[in-house]
């Protein structure tokens, strides 16, 4: 018997553990909102942060029930915004693609000198029978 009171107050240790640990991490998210929020002025976020520190449960509990909605989408701009700048970033690598591209690289090649006209034609050809 004494095995299973163990077991169960390790278990009920582990879980007041995981508790606590997705508290601070609701809290430092709400913190987090707080300050990213450009809508808020400053007094307000002044309020919000002094109600979350001296009261944090029950200042993150009232911050999620009166600006839940708000946080998730300043969550979902800033994931759309970190898209659309990996999209334009991988665009400028990319550069042209296709055979265009190759004969456009193929003839600035020909331009300096760096190829002959049999080897830029042998480019094209190769490039246009993809």
């Amino acid at each position: 018997m004494e095995f299973f009171e163990n077991f169960l107050a390790i278990l009920l240790f582990t879980l007041w553990i995981m508790v606590v640990v997705a508290f601070f991490v609701v809290l430092f998210r709400v913190i987090g909102d707080l300050f990213r929020d450009r809508e808020l002025g400053g007094f307000a976020k002044t309020i919000w942060f002094i109600v979350v520190i001296l009261f944090p449960f029950l200042g993150v509990l009232i911050y999620l029930i009166a600006r839940g909605k708000g946080m998730a989408k300043r969550d979902v701009a800033a994931m759309q915004a970190a898209h659309d700048a990996q999209v334009e970033y991988t665009k400028g690598l990319m550069g042209e693609a296709g055979a265009a591209g190759e004969i456009k690289a193929a003839k600035e090649l020909l331009d300096s000198g760096a190829i002959t006209q049999a080897e830029f034609d042998a480019i094209k050809a190769k490039a246009l029978a993809k």
